[in-house]
């Protein structure tokens, strides 16, 4: 028997193993194709910054609209059927921008419509996969999945850069688009192949409204201010997707292979995280969670300061470690002290604030590195990631109850 704090304990369920294995193929592909975009915009398609936030923005940008929606459907329909749509629309568009880039007929607009589709079905998908966490594992062991997923997600950051650099250098960036398309077959079959006796699908609830959800949110302080602190962590501090894209090309100068290895650099930091996370209890509390954002604040300011290539690829894993310890263990806490019948729309919530404030974060991102360079841009954006999740925990703090984790 697996113990209560062996940090692989998910894996003893069926479900969650051939889930964790086909997510473990499609991060990959979903990293390789995130490179190959911003490689795309910024080297082949000759933009900078502000387009490059464009096209993060578009990206996003359902998810401002869609993501407590997404959260309504979860709670509502079969969470398995779901996620097979949304991987089967992910699949299809990013085959569309490979074929497209491969024939040489794409452009800017191709580009921005293509990353905003394929943000639709991300921001339905995100809520719905989330919460799907309850139904692959027993209640206890949610957090711990929470942790492994994050694993999952961070290895395949890993690897999916590192393997997109060489095939862009190789091919250019179509056949990375062409790899993720492939990887979403994985996922879905995964999902067909469940057994459905072992899924843990709780009882047909009456339909809440998103404002018993505000109510709800309102009477639990300690989940506002850990929804409050990954908006300033997430909006301001979690662009390394501009952050390295314009290091790596407008600073340091380096070909696609130096850059997709950032994005390497930076998951093993982020992996380490994960896994350190996964037994880690005393982190999955609101003002862990706010101290660690602080500190990730000052990280990031300190890293816009990297002399050079080297120094700046050392420094990466530590900020990722810390960066992705406060937002694993955000979501850990969220997904694990909510309230069971509105668990998908309160996730809605946290991941439209975690995803849905991103448009504006990366617009905002991309102006200022045209207008007074990347480097001043990182440390404004660590700065205010400091200074607000310290305000937000001092207003709130004497009103918070910390509720137990089901661990």
């Amino acid at each position: 028997m697996i113990s209560k704090k062996n940090s692989l304990r998910s894996f003893q369920h069926y479900n969650f193993r051939l889930f964790w294995s086909a997510n473990f193929v499609s991060n990959i592909g979903t990293w390789a194709a995130r490179v190959a975009q911003d490689w795309l915009v910024v080297n082949d398609l000759h933009r900078g910054g502000s387009e490059l936030g464009i096209v993060t923005a578009l990206q996003f940008a359902p998810a401002f609209f869609l993501s407590i929606h997404g959260g309504v459907l979860a709670d509502k329909f079969p969470k398995r059927r779901l996620l097979i749509l949304t991987n089967l629309g992910g699949g299809i568009t990013s085959l569309i921008i490979g074929l497209l880039v491969i024939a040489h007929q794409i452009t800017l607009i191709e580009v921005f419509l293509l990353a905003f589709l394929s943000g639709i079905f991300s921001a339905i998908d995100s809520p719905v996969r989330q919460s799907f966490n309850s139904e692959v594992v027993a209640k206890e062991n949610v957090a711990n999945a929470v942790s492994l997923n994050s694993a999952n997600f961070n290895s395949g950051r890993i690897i999916g850069p590192a393997v997109s650099g060489l095939l862009i250098e190789a091919f250019h960036t179509g056949p990375s688009f062409i790899v993720n398309a492939i990887s979403y077959l994985g996922v879905i079959a995964a999902l067909l192949s469940m057994k459905k006796s072992e899924l843990n699908i709780p009882p047909t609830q009456e339909s809440a409204p998103i404002a018993e959800v505000i109510k709800y949110l309102k009477e639990r302080k300690d989940l506002v201010v850990v929804m409050a602190t990954v908006f300033f962590a997430a909006t301001f501090g979690l662009n390394f997707q501009i952050f390295n894209t314009l290091l790596a090309t407008k600073i340091f100068h380096k070909s696609a292979g130096a850059y997709g290895l950032l994005g390497t650099y930076l998951a093993v930091g982020a992996l380490v995280a994960a896994l350190v996370s996964a037994n880690m209890d005393s982190w999955r509390k609101p003002k862990a969670i706010s101290r660690n954002a602080r500190l990730f604040g000052f990280a990031l300011a300190l890293l816009a300061w990297s002399p050079n290539y080297i120094f700046y690829s050392i420094a990466l894993p530590f900020v990722g470690f810390i960066a992705l310890s406060t937002m694993i263990n955000a979501n850990s806490y969220v997904q694990t002290t909510a309230k069971p019948k509105l668990r998908g729309r309160v996730l809605g919530v946290y991941l439209f604030i975690f995803l849905g404030t991103s448009p504006i974060g990366s617009l905002f991102i991309g102006y200022l590195s045209d207008k007074f360079g990347i480097r001043e841009t990182m440390i404004f954006c660590g700065a205010v990631t400091l200074i607000g999740s310290f305000a937000v925990y001092r207003v709130l703090q004497s009103k918070i109850v910390e509720f137990e984790i089901t661990n």
